[in-house]
C-alpha cells in the first residue's frame, strides 16, 4: 500500500509539471461585480469605468421617477395623480489624478425634467410636495464649478454656476435631497432662506476638524437654462450673500464616535421687494436680510465600525425673515432618520419629518386676512432593491396647504424610484 501511494504522488507531480502552461480550471465563485450587488446598473464597463476613475475621470448617470396621488383635500382630487421625474448626468475631473494640479478639480451636472407634478393644480401647497418637478425640458446645465484647496486642505475655493442649497449652506445628512431622502420641499429646505443658483464664488475655511466658517456670493438674477453670464455681469450687480459657521462635534460612545453638526447662518438679498403696506402706498425696498439655525446628530449606533452609519439620527431647522416683505417670516422643522430599522435590511432608511411655514403677520394684516401657516408631515421608507436601485414609498399630510386657515388639508402618497447607471 505504501509503494502504491508513492507512485501515485510521483505520477501526479509529473503530470502537473508537464501542464504548467495549461489554463487554470474555471472558478465556481461569484463574479466580483454581481448584478444585484454592483453599485451601478451598468457595472464597471469591462474595467473601463475603474480605469477612468483611477485617472481622475468620473461619470455618473441617475434616473429619478416619481408617482404621486392627492387622495384627499387640497385643490382637487379628480384625476389627482401624476408621473414626473428627472435625470442627472455628472462629470467630475480630479486634476491631481490627471496630473494637472494637486487638490483641484472640476464638476458639472446636466439635467432634464418632465411634468410639474400634482402640486400646482391638485394640492396648492406653499412648499412643493415633490421638489423634483420642473418644466418639461430635455437637458440643460444645472450647475458647474472649479474647485481648489489650499493650506493643507484647510481652505476650499469654488467658482462657477453654484447652487446655494444641497451643496453649500444648511446642508443636513438626513434631510437634504429630494432624490435621496424626503421629497417635500419643506422637509429638506428652510423656507425662509432665499436659495439661489447662479454664477458665483464660495470659500470655506476649516482650520480644525470640528469647526468651519464659509461665505458665498451668487448672482441674484439667474434664469434657469441660461449660462448665467448675461445676468451676473451687467449694469445691476445684484449678488446674494450667504455666511455660515458651525461646529461638527463627535460624541463618544461605546460603539465609536457619533458625528453631529450645529450651524448658524445669515443671508442678504439685494433684489427689491414690495413691503406689505396699503396697496396704494406700497414701498419697494432693497437689502433684505435673515438668519437661520440648523442641527444634526447621530444619536445611536448599531455597529462599532466607525464608517458604519447604521442607527438613529435626528435633525432640526429654524429660520426667520423680515415680516414686512416676506410672505413666510418663520419656519421650523424637526425629524428623525433611521438606517437599518428593519432586521436584515441594514441599508434601508426610514425617515419622519414635521415642518411648518408660518406666514407673516404683516402679510395677513395688509394682504390676506386668512393667512396663517402650512404644516407638512412626511414619512418615507427607502428600500434598497439593489445598490443601484432605491425604491421609496412616501406619505404626506399637508394642513392648510397654501397657508390659508380655510384651505382643505391634503393627504398625498406616492412612490419614488432612483436608478444609478
Amino acid at each position: 500500500m505504501r509503494v502504491t501511494i508513492l507512485v501515485s504522488v510521483a505520477a501526479t507531480t509529473t503530470y502537473v509539471s508537464a501542464q504548467t502552461n495549461a489554463p487554470p480550471p474555471e472558478s465556481t465563485e461569484k463574479p466580483a461585480s454581481d448584478f444585484w450587488t454592483r453599485k451601478t446598473l451598468t457595472g464597471d464597463w469591462g474595467g473601463a469605468r475603474k480605469e477612468l476613475e483611477e485617472k481622475g475621470i468620473s461619470l455618473q448617470l441617475y434616473y429619478n421617477q416619481q408617482f404621486q396621488q392627492n387622495f384627499k383635500g387640497g385643490l382637487d382630487t379628480h384625476n389627482g395623480h401624476r408621473l414626473s421625474g428627472s435625470y442627472d448626468l455628472d462629470l467630475t475631473l480630479d486634476f491631481g489624478k490627471l496630473g494637472w494640479m494637486d487638490d483641484a478639480g472640476f464638476y458639472i451636472r446636466t439635467t432634464g425634467t418632465w411634468s410639474d407634478g400634482i402640486n400646482p393644480n391638485k394640492v396648492g401647497a406653499l412648499n412643493n410636495v415633490n421638489s423634483d418637478t420642473g418644466d418639461d425640458h430635455a437637458i440643460s446645465v444645472g450647475k458647474w464649478w472649479f474647485w481648489k484647496k489650499f493650506l493643507d486642505k484647510k481652505v476650499e475655493l469654488r467658482f462657477g454656476l453654484l447652487a446655494s442649497n444641497k451643496d453649500l449652506f444648511d446642508v443636513s445628512p438626513y434631510a437634504n435631497h429630494e432624490d435621496k431622502d424626503f421629497i417635500n420641499r419643506s422637509s429638506i429646505r428652510n423656507a425662509t432662506i432665499p436659495h439661489r443658483t447662479g454664477i458665483g464664488a464660495f470659500v470655506k475655511f476649516q482650520p480644525v476638524e470640528w469647526f468651519y466658517t464659509q461665505f458665498a456670493t451668487v448672482d441674484a438674477q439667474f434664469q434657469a437654462r441660461t449660462t448665467g453670464f448675461n445676468s451676473a455681469f451687467h449694469e445691476e450687480p445684484w449678488f446674494m450673500a450667504y455666511w455660515e459657521t458651525g461646529v461638527t462635534p463627535k460624541w463618544k460612545s461605546a460603539k465609536g464616535p457619533m458625528p453631529g453638526n450645529l450651524r448658524v447662518g445669515v443671508w442678504y438679498d439685494p433684489v427689491p421687494k414690495t413691503k406689505f403696506e396699503d396697496v396704494g402706498a406700497a414701498e419697494t425696498k432693497t437689502g433684505d436680510v435673515g438668519y437661520y439655525f440648523g442641527a444634526d446628530q447621530l444619536m445611536w449606533k448599531e455597529c462599532a465600525d466607525e464608517k458604519d452609519t447604521q442607527g438613529l439620527g435626528v435633525f432640526a431647522r429654524y429660520g426667520h425673515a423680515r415680516a414686512d416683505r416676506n410672505r413666510i417670516s418663520n419656519y421650523w422643522s424637526v425629524g428623525a432618520s433611521y438606517k437599518g430599522l428593519i432586521p436584515e435590511r441594514d441599508r434601508d432608511v426610514t425617515g419622519l419629518a414635521v415642518s411648518q411655514s408660518i406666514l407673516s403677520e404683516r402679510y395677513a394684516d395688509e394682504r390676506h386676512a386668512g393667512a396663517d401657516r402650512e404644516t407638512a408631515y412626511e414619512l418615507y421608507y427607502a428600500y434598497e432593491a439593489a445598490p443601484w436601485c432605491i425604491i421609496s414609498p412616501h406619505f404626506q399630510v399637508i394642513t392648510n396647504p397654501g397657508g390659508d386657515k380655510d384651505d382643505r388639508d391634503a393627504i398625498v402618497g406616492g412612490m419614488r424610484v432612483r436608478i444609478s447607471f
